[in-house]
């Protein structure tokens, strides 16, 4: 499973790093960072990551596959 992540739709709300913290997070910018940028995210965090896209707000995130 991969995210895609709308970075200039994110405003930084932090939900995502809330519900997933081991794959995503939020820099000194409120600008999110994704942890497995260009790679699948490991078994053991598509379920919090699938959360994480769910309750974003304003629907930055997506999953691709």
């Amino acid at each position: 499973m991969r995210i895609s992540v709308d970075h200039a739709r994110c405003e930084g709300h932090g939900l995502c790093a809330n519900q997933a913290p081991h794959v995503f997070g939020l820099d000194d910018d409120a600008e999110p960072t994704y942890r497995f940028d260009g790679a699948d995210v490991p078994d053991e965090h598509q379920s919090a990551a699938r959360t994480a896209v769910n309750v974003c707000p304003v629907a930055a995130l997506r999953v691709l596959s």
